[in-house]
């Protein structure tokens, strides 16, 4: 009599444990039972080398915990490095924006001193004023109040084309007002030209070459040869502009003054 019983999927091995006695005895025992010797042995081997293939498949905590300190150290400097380029390309532009600011202004009021002419003028209340005429920094009064000529009109408008300029320094700005009409006209909205402004400081040079604080000549048409600014602006060294005041750098009463007679200063 033979016994079959399907275990695991596998055919397996069966010994009668009634060996030795009589044939009633084994069928009233019931079924044979499995070798149990061979079938842990078999078992344990396939237990241990899926444990061993797990393990040379697989990482290890320590292995596991280097590889994550190693990744959190790039991630880390990497951080760092794009931090610290997005906090270069602010700085450099905020400084190339301040350089702008600093070099439209300077163009505003060259062009302005450039082309300042001798033209008297008056005040909205009817009073005259002179050509030409420069304050020290303060801010209860223009700095600097004068004619120009060479006003453009690119949008076809009614005006002449010389314009009262008044240049002020008021809460840390300095402010250009340019006048739609020489005479009696009401100042209208300032525009800023350079900004955040901590000291001024100003100079008129003379036609004779000596420099002067104020500029209040006795004689209204009189006009200085240049202008000296002195401008520091906050978290920023100072810087000096030196501008020629006149078509020519040179008004006509130092030209004779000087004793030239060509017309050119010579």
């Amino acid at each position: 009599m033979s016994w079959v019983q399907v275990h695991d999927l596998a055919p397996q091995r069966f010994m009668c444990s009634c060996a030795g006695r009589s044939p009633g005895h084994c069928r009233a025992a019931g079924p044979l039972a499995p070798a149990s010797g061979g079938v842990r042995s078999r078992k344990g081997s396939r237990s241990f080398e899926s444990l061993l293939g797990s393990a040379q498949q697989g990482f290890t905590l320590i292995e596991l915990l280097v590889a994550l300190a190693i990744f959190s150290l790039l991630a880390g400097a990497g951080v760092l490095l794009l931090r610290g380029s997005v906090d270069t390309q602010r700085t450099v532009a905020a400084h190339l924006d301040a350089l702008g600011d600093v070099q439209r202004g300077l163009a505003v009021l060259e062009s302005d001193l450039a082309q300042a002419t001798m033209r008297i003028s008056r005040t909205q209340a009817g009073t005259a004023a002179p050509a030409f005429f420069g304050r020290r920094a303060q801010s209860a009064e223009p700095l600097m109040q004068f004619v120009r000529g060479g006003w453009a009109n690119p949008a076809g408008q009614r005006h002449p084309s010389i314009q009262k300029v008044e240049y002020w320094w008021r809460e840390g700005r300095i402010e250009r007002v340019g006048y739609p009409a020489v005479d009696g006209a009401a100042p209208p909205e300032a525009s800023t030209l350079f900004a955040d402004v901590t000291a001024l400081a100003l100079r008129y040079r003379a036609p004779d070459g000596a420099w002067q604080e104020v500029w209040a000549p006795s004689t209204p048409e009189r006009m200085p040869a240049a202008v000296e600014l002195t401008i520091t602006r906050r978290g920023e060294p100072p810087f000096t502009l030196r501008l020629l005041v006149g078509p020519s750098g040179l008004p006509a009463e130092e030209t004779l003054e000087n004793g030239g007679g060509d017309g050119n200063g010579a």
